[in-house]
């Protein structure tokens, strides 16, 4: 047994495909077909069922494979540990960070990161919180940009900024005239949100308990949006309204009046986000650094 065998199996029970996976691990598919197959032989159990259209991982594959992965990540650690003793601030770092948070915080981040650690190369990724989760959970990450709240089991976070929520309107919308926005109103207004699976969504709905209690409102008809990008420009368009976190209301990407924002009344509506990394990451000065470069960038 081989930590590159290890390795091919995990990648076949995530890739669910020969051709990916190999792609994945950098080896001809022959490569990894017959490493598993060796596996599989030393071991004397199927990990996988094959068919001629798909691959499917068998129970006690799938267990076999989480061990792996717990042997990958500690073969990881001893890697990180040896790189850190020499420089933490050296070496590739794989940050993930939250489709709504991503497109506004890199930008600013990442030319902060670069001052701060020139030797630091990053490896950039957006995705949904749960597919960040796991994906910091089995080392394919090595620290994720989150909002609060966030729990997983033997992994620390630390708040990064508070960002508000404001309410975005196209020209000559009525609510103009308003210099806050009273959330009650939300639920009775054309309002556009993000679809199921997006985390803001759910913090709109949270943080606004007006639309909540409304069920039946004019809300289970909203028209929603793939990003916040999307409904920014349907919001341009005339289409409605919708709430955005400060960073992504980006008006200034439009002819001067097409969009306006207005912020809520007190108590004031809002997110908090952090970072998030696994208690045994061996360079806590990058989760440091990661914070510093934040304050630099003077979001607000």
């Amino acid at each position: 047994m081989t930590l590159s065998e290890l390795k091919y199996i995990v990648a076949l029970a995530q890739q669910r495909h020969f051709g990916r996976a190999a792609e994945h691990c950098n080896v001809s598919q022959p490569t990894l077909s017959v490493a598993i197959k060796k596996l599989e032989s030393e071991l004397g159990i199927s990990l996988f069922e094959r068919s001629k259209n798909a691959v499917n991982i068998t129970p006690l594959g799938e267990k076999i494979v989480r061990q792996a992965q717990v042997v990958l990540e500690g073969v990881r650690g001893v890697q990180d540990l040896a790189a850190g003793g020499k420089d933490q601030l050296k070496g590739p770092l794989k940050m993930g960070a939250i489709f709504t948070i991503g497109p506004y915080l890199y930008p600013h981040l990442i030319p902060q990161i670069q001052k701060l650690a020139p030797e630091m190369p990053l490896y950039i990724e957006e995705d949904y919180t749960k597919n960040l989760r796991k994906k910091l959970r089995d080392g394919e990450l090595d620290i994720i940009i989150i909002a609060l709240p966030f729990t997983e089991p033997d992994v620390l976070c630390k708040a990064l900024y508070e960002e508000s929520f404001e309410v975005l309107l196209p020209q000559q919308h009525p609510w103009l005239k308003h210099k806050t926005i009273d959330p009650n109103l939300l639920p009775n207004s054309d309002l556009m949100l993000l679809g199921d699976g997006h985390c803001f969504r759910d913090q709109v709905l949270e943080l606004c308990p007006a639309l909540a209690k409304h069920q039946n409102s004019r809300l289970g008809a909203v028209t929603q949006g793939s990003s916040l990008e999307t409904l920014r420009h349907m919001v341009a368009s005339g289409m409605g309204i919708t709430v955005l976190p400060k960073s992504a209301t980006g008006t200034a990407h439009y002819a001067p009046g097409l969009l306006e924002t207005r912020p809520f009344k007190r108590p004031t509506p809002s997110r908090t986000v952090a970072i998030a990394w696994r208690a045994s990451f061996p360079r806590p000065k990058v989760i440091d650094l990661i914070s510093e470069a934040v304050d630099k960038c003077q979001l607000f």
